[in-house]
């Protein structure tokens, strides 16, 4: 009965864990280079896109559908900050438009709680983008010392020197 939106509900769980994927990706690579609150905002998204895998898999379920566990597609290899951002802003942006248009989809064939949920990962992704894109302007006002800071903020943790315990 609710083919299409078990169709479009697993798309988007392939684009939730490719999501995941390069997001823990990116972290690994911020917190290697010493950019604390980069690699946690990266953590953070990731967490929260898996919150979104297992919405769309219980309501896949409960269409009586399975769940497809395949990430829409590879991780791409960005080790630079900048095209990070940018690449998680184009993520986030393409799946809010997708998300748009199956909400829409899902209420044509007269399936509400799809629509409601489709509706919702909207908002997630927005919020998401927005806060990509925010980082994203801190460097263009503030350069690359943006980034420096965060790497001299570390730094003194580790050492002690910043009043707080050291870590690590």
């Amino acid at each position: 009965m609710h083919k299409k939106s078990i169709e479009l509900l697993n798309k988007a769980v392939a684009d939730e864990l490719s999501a995941i994927h390069q997001y823990m990706y990116f972290h690994f690579h911020c917190d290697d280079q010493g950019y604390d609150l980069l690699a946690g905002l990266f953590k953070q998204t990731a967490i929260q896109e898996m919150g979104h895998v297992e919405t769309l898999a219980e309501r896949i379920l409960f269409l009586k559908g399975d769940v497809d566990m395949n990430p829409a597609e590879g991780i791409k290899q960005i080790k630079t900050v900048r095209d990070m951002l940018e690449r998680a802003r184009q993520m986030e942006e393409d799946s809010a438009k997708e998300y748009n248009i199956w909400a829409n989809e899902c209420s044509a064939n007269a399936d509400a709680a799809s629509k409601k949920i489709f509706e919702a990962l909207v908002d997630d992704e927005e919020r998401h983008f927005d806060q990509f894109d925010q980082e994203m302007e801190n460097i263009d006002k503030f350069g690359e010392g943006y980034l420096a800071l965060q790497s001299i903020e570390r730094s003194k943790n580790i050492s002690g020197i910043g009043g707080g315990p050291a870590e690590k």
